[in-house]
C-alpha cells in the first residue's frame, strides 16, 4: 500500500507542478511532512535538497527517489528501498512525459495561436511565484526554522552562510566552474560543522 501511495502522491506532485523540481519543492515538503513526517523529518528532507543539488540529475528526480528509498526501507530490506524509489520516481516523471508526448504531437497545430500564446505568457508569472516560494521556504527551514527573531542575526551559522553565499556569488561571476563551487561549498561546511560553528 505504501508504493501506491507514494506513485500517487508523487504523480499529483508532477501533474499539477509547473516549473520544474524547484516548483515542486514546497508541495514535496507538504506533503512528505503529511504523510511520512515521522519518518523522513522536515531537517532531513532539507539536508537532501543540498544533496540533490550537488548530485547529477533533475533535482525533482532526486527528491522523488530519495523519498521513496526511505519510505521502502521501512516497509523492509534492499528490494523494498529500490522499489519505493522506482514507484515514487515513475510517479513524479510520468505526468511529465505524458505531457510532453501531448504537446508534442499538437504543438505545431496550435504554435501560432492567440490562446496558446496567451497561456503561456500567463503560465511564465505563475511559474517565477513558485520558485520564489520554494527558495523563500528552504531560506526559512535553514536560518529560521523556529522562526525570525533578532538572535538569528547574531549566530556565527548565519554570518558564514552569508559569507559562502557571497564568496559563491563572487565566483559565480568570475565563471569558476560548478564542480569546483560545489566542491569548495562542501568542504567549506563539513570543516564549519566539525569545528562547530554551524
Amino acid at each position: 500500500m505504501a508504493f501506491v501511495e507514494l506513485f500517487l502522491t508523487f504523480f499529483m506532485i508532477g501533474i499539477v507542478t509547473f516549473g520544474g523540481g524547484y516548483a515542486m519543492l514546497r508541495m514535496i515538503q507538504e506533503q512528505v511532512a503529511l504523510r511520512w513526517g515521522e519518518l523522513i523529518p522536515v531537517e532531513s528532507l532539507t539536508n537532501f535538497v543540498a544533496v540533490s543539488e550537488s548530485t547529477p540529475g533533475p533535482f525533482a528526480i532526486n527528491m522523488a527517489t530519495y523519498v521513496g528509498s526511505v519510505v521502502g526501507g521501512d516497509q523492509g530490506g534492499f528490494g523494498m528501498t529500490v522499489l519505493g524509489s522506482f514507484c515514487a520516481t515513475m510517479g513524479v516523471v510520468l505526468p511529465s512525459f505524458i505531457v510532453i508526448l501531448i504537446v508534442a504531437k499538437i504543438y505545431d497545430r496550435f504554435r501560432s495561436s492567440k490562446l496558446v500564446k496567451d497561456a503561456m505568457s500567463g503560465l511564465k508569472p505563475a511559474v517565477v511565484g513558485l520558485l520564489a516560494n520554494a527558495i523563500l521556504g528552504v531560506l526559512v527551514e535553514v536560518f529560521a526554522p523556529a522562526g525570525f527573531a533578532w538572535s538569528l542575526f547574531t549566530t556565527s551559522a548565519f554570518y558564514i552562510s552569508l559569507g559562502i553565499f557571497a564568496v559563491t556569488v563572487v565566483l559565480a561571476f568570475k565563471k569558476v566552474h560548478p564542480i569546483i563551487l560545489i566542491c569548495l561549498s562542501a568542504v567549506a561546511g563539513i570543516a564549519f560543522g566539525y569545528l562547530g560553528w554551524l
